[in-house]
């Protein structure tokens, strides 16, 4: 096995478990399902795109631009996950309001556009939690430069095929969510709200955990 397809083996898995786009189908459904079919396919190959752009420069440079400007892991975690309770309450507690804003902001394909990025993109996509994958993941990179090169073009093939994979779901959810009755799309994206609330939650616990954890680790001199 070539230390390219080692990393894609080692990658793949891990940030397609994250990601989970089949799990976000039916809250990036409840999101974009004012749109017509062109304006959808335009907004998820943005979607698809920048997922791609945030996946490879964590991996690529994750842990360096952190450091750069003085992040943590767990500050990333909770601020991240803040964002994640905030964007999962209003789709818990305020469908129907959500749905008289979306049906005046698809008058305007600005509008429809300047979701692809947030919150689709960030953090629903591609959030915290994926952006700490990739970091780890970036930080198996090998001393040797031919090996290194192997691992970078491994981790991006399979950067490159998750985004295809988020294309393909997000673009086809309209489709699936159709099999179902309006009471039943209902229920279920209240459901996925519910559980991306919880996933917030914990990516906070986690982050919680680690500043604890640091503080405790490196506890403030006295005085």
């Amino acid at each position: 096995m070539t230390a390219a397809s080692a990393a894609f083996l080692l990658a793949f898995p891990a940030l397609l478990s994250i990601v989970n786009p089949l799990g976000n189908a039916f809250i990036i459904e409840s999101l974009i399902g004012d749109l017509d079919r062109a304006e959808r396919s335009r907004l998820v190959r943005r979607v698809a795109l920048y997922s791609l752009c945030v996946m490879v420069v964590a991996l690529w440079a994750g842990a360096p631009i952190l450091n750069f400007f003085g992040v943590s892991i767990d500050a990333l975690r909770l601020g991240g996950g803040l964002v994640i309770v905030l964007s999962s309450l209003e789709l818990l507690l305020s469908a129907e309001t959500r749905d008289q804003r979306k049906q005046g902001q698809a008058q305007t394909g600005r509008a429809a556009t300047d979701r692809a990025f947030f919150p689709i993109t960030m953090p629903l996509t591609t959030g915290p939690g994926t952006i700490s994958v990739a970091v780890a993941l970036g930080s198996e990179r090998p001393e040797l430069l031919r090996e290194r090169l192997a691992f970078f073009a491994g981790v991006s093939v399979a950067a490159l095929a998750l985004a295809g994979i988020i294309w393909l779901v997000y673009w086809s959810a309209d489709r699936v969510a159709g099999l179902l009755s309006a009471t039943a799309q209902r229920s279920i994206s209240r459901l996925a709200a519910f559980l991306l609330l919880c996933i917030g939650v914990q990516i906070m616990i986690n982050g919680a955990e680690g500043v604890v954890t640091a503080m405790q680790n490196h506890p403030r001199p006295a005085g």
